[in-house]
């Protein structure tokens, strides 16, 4: 376990982590995510041993740093796992995994398991970049790491070959049950990988939980928009627990977010693109009595996303974003009935 309390990091006089506090359990992979910028990079090469901390301390069982007691890194036991793999040029696949390893025993393990045996007498430069990080994910496992450090391992790589290693990778890290943080700015990456994440904003953490909390109860507008594609939808209280949505026609239950909120008040209620159906008849088509029209189409392959011009809005979020099956084929100006069809309970938040 790695326990992170209070941890605030300064480049000069500007403060990039301000007040951290977060714990990583013995068999956990969790993500860290957030615009560019936003410190996830730093939180790691604390952890490794490579930036100093201001404040606050990294406990683990081994060892605990602090601003005036500074553990080197090489006394962490920490592996890293980089974007651009870091592998030596001159050395074979075997060698870079075995490089300064007493016991091969764990080497030929990971060269096996990551599907590496065919490759072993090949340099680098002759891989392609999925067999580069499976060979420097390899490497690291081999010398078995206290803990994992992944940043951006999949960021140089084609999509295909992201959604594949992404599930080796997890897999790999759960089968040597060894802990790690993983720094991605792809949110469906953090999504479906780790088993918390926390997303991370001008250097303070803004939510940390279970993935599919975090993306369906996030605790602002700015996690919202960061895990997924929102629609904030102009509603009404009517009770603590449930809200009217005046352009839709329809009541809604609510899970409380702002303690605050009276029950007369007029909020935001989030709806996913994937929470919203789109229905279409001969009468809307004439009479143009929809709930709106359609804006734009964007074709995605296995579904589309329609953006739809809800009457009744403030124009500057009067576009409601809904999300089909890719044979649902509508035009543009096509006059439409929204529908909320997840029975999930929803989150709200406050009008600014």
């Amino acid at each position: 376990m790695i326990q992170i309390k209070n941890l605030s990091i300064h480049y000069g006089d500007i403060p990039v982590i301000d007040n951290l506090n977060l714990t990583l359990a013995n068999d956990e992979i969790l993500m860290l995510v957030g615009p560019t910028g936003c410190g996830k990079s730093t939180i790691l090469k604390a952890l490794a041993g490579l930036t100093p901390i201001a404040e606050g301390e990294i406990v683990h069982q081994d060892w605990t740093t602090n601003p005036k007691k500074h553990i080197v890194p090489e006394q962490r036991n920490v592996g890293m796992v980089f974007q651009d793999f870091a592998l030596f040029p001159h050395l074979t696949v075997e060698h870079n995994i075995t490089f300064r390893l007493k016991d091969n025993s764990q080497s030929e393990r990971w060269i096996e398991a990551l599907g590496l045996q065919k490759f072993r007498h090949i340099k680098p430069n002759n891989l392609s970049g999925g067999q580069k990080q499976r060979v420097a994910l390899a490497r690291t496992l081999a010398h078995k790491p206290a803990f994992i450090l992944l940043d951006e391992p999949l960021s140089n790589l084609d999509a295909a070959l992201k959604d594949e290693l992404r599930w080796e990778i997890r897999s790999a890290l759960k089968d040597a049950g060894i802990p790690a943080i993983w720094v991605t700015h792809d949110q469906e990456e953090a999504l479906s990988v780790g088993d918390r994440i926390g997303v991370l904003h001008a250097g303070k953490l803004e939510q940390l939980d279970k993935p599919e909390v975090c993306y369906n109860r996030p605790v602002n507008k700015f996690v919202a928009r960061f895990l997924g594609e929102t629609n904030f939808i102009s509603a009404q209280m009517l009770t603590e627990n449930t809200c009217v949505v005046p352009a839709l026609g329809v009541e809604q239950t609510i899970e409380q977010v702002n303690e605050h909120l009276r029950s007369t008040e007029s909020v935001y209620l989030l709806l996913r693109p994937e929470d919203l159906a789109i229905q279409v008849n001969e009468l809307l088509e004439d009479e143009g009595k929809g709930h709106g029209t359609i804006f734009s189409m964007r074709y995605e392959g296995s579904s589309r996303l329609y953006q739809i011009q809800i009457a009744g809005e403030p124009q500057s979020n009067n576009l409601v974003k809904v999300r089909t099956f890719h044979d649902i084929n509508l035009k543009v100006g096509q006059s439409v009935n929204l529908q909320i069809t997840t029975s999930r309970a929803k989150t709200i938040f406050a009008k600014e």
